[in-house]
C-alpha cells in the first residue's frame, strides 16, 4: 500500500479508528458482555482492507516498532488459563508492504521507527479479532507502544496513521480503559468475575468519559494530573496509551462515540470507543 499520509479521503473507503478494552485473555471463549458486543462489532463497519492495531502488550522502548512479518505466529503471552486457549490459533496474514509503508510515514513525520520480525500477534491484537473477525482473512500489522511516553506521544503517533482510514484500512488501539491488575486478581481468584465496581473506577471512567465525548483533547493528554483516582487506575498507563493512539487516528479533530461500556472483576472497565473525523 502507498504512503498512508499522501491518500486523498473518500467516503467509500473512509473507516473510524476504535479503542477497545481487550480484557482478560479469556475474552476470547467467555460469556460476557464484552465478548458478546466484540462478536457482532464488525457488522457495523465496512469490511477493512487491513487492519492496524496498537496493542499494548507490544511494547518498545525508545521508538515505534511496526511488525512486518507475512505470517505472524499466534502468541499466548499469558498464563494460568484454560488450555483451550493455548490452543487458539489466529493465522491472519500480515502485510509486510502496508508495515514498510507506515514505517516509512513515520519516519518522514520525525518518528523513529523500524519494521521488526518474530513479535507475532500478542493477544491485545488476536483476542479482539478472533472475536470481530473470526475467519482471519484480513491481513493484519502490529504497532508497538512505548511505555516510557506519554498520550501526547501516542496521539501524534495516531496523527501520523490517520491517513490509513481512508484507504480503507480500520486503526484499532487495543488495551485497557482501567487497568489495576493487583485488585482485579482478587476478584479472579475469587472467581468472582462481576462483583460491584469500585467507585473509584466509577470516578475515573465518568471523568474519561465526559472529556472524550466532549473532545477535550487537551484534559486527557494530563489525564494522570486531572482525573480522579488515575493513577489507582492505571499503576502504568501502557493500556490506556492504545486510546490516545485511536483518538489521533481520526485526525486532529475527532467525534468520539461509545459504543461498550461494561466492567469485570469489579475495577477493569469495558469501555470500547469509536472516533470519526470531524467535519
Amino acid at each position: 500500500m502507498s504512503d498512508p499520509s499522501a491518500v486523498p479521503a473518500t467516503d467509500a473507503t473512509a473507516m473510524p479508528s476504535l479503542f477497545i478494552s481487550h480484557g482478560s485473555p479469556d475474552t476470547a471463549i467467555a460469556d460476557t458482555s464484552a465478548a458478546a458486543f466484540l462478536r457482532r462489532a464488525a457488522g457495523d463497519l465496512p469490511r477493512p482492507k487491513a487492519i492496524v492495531v496498537v496493542s499494548a502488550h507490544f511494547e518498545v522502548s525508545g521508538g515505534t516498532a511496526v511488525l512486518a512479518d507475512a505470517k505472524p505466529q499466534t502468541v499466548h503471552d499469558f498464563g494460568g488459563f484454560q488450555q483451550e486457549l493455548y490452543e487458539m490459533q489466529y493465522p491472519a496474514p500480515g502485510d509486510p508492504g502496508l508495515a514498510t509503508a507506515i514505517v516509512d510515514s513515520l519516519v518522514a513525520q520525525g518518528f523513529h521507527s523500524q519494521p521488526v520480525s518474530g513479535h507475532g500477534f500478542d493477544h491485545g491484537v488476536w483476542v479482539p479479532l478472533k472475536l470481530m473477525y473470526p475467519d482471519a482473512d484480513i491481513p493484519v500489522v502490529a504497532v508497538s507502544v512505548d511505555p516510557r511516553a506519554g498520550p501526547d506521544y501516542h496521539l501524534r503517533l495516531g496523527h501520523a496513521l490517520a491517513g490509513l482510514g481512508r484507504q480503507g484500512v480500520l486503526v484499532i488501539g487495543s488495551g485497557s480503559f482501567t487497568h489495576n491488575l493487583r485488585e482485579a486478581f482478587v476478584a479472579l481468584r475469587q472467581g468472582n468475575r462481576d462483583p460491584a465496581v469500585q467507585p473509584w473506577v466509577t470516578d475515573f471512567v465518568d471523568w474519561m468519559n465526559g472529556r472524550l465525548a466532549a473532545g477535550d483533547s487537551t484534559a486527557l493528554l494530563d489525564y494522570r494530573r486531572q482525573a480522579p483516582f488515575a493513577e489507582r487506575n492505571h499503576p502504568t498507563d501502557e493500556h490506556l496509551l492504545p486510546l490516545y493512539a485511536a483518538m489521533g487516528a481520526a485526525g486532529e479533530a475527532f467525534i468520539a462515540r461509545q459504543l461498550h461500556d461494561s466492567n469485570e472483576f469489579g475495577v477493569l472497565s469495558m469501555a470500547m470507543w469509536r472516533f470519526d473525523a470531524a467535519a
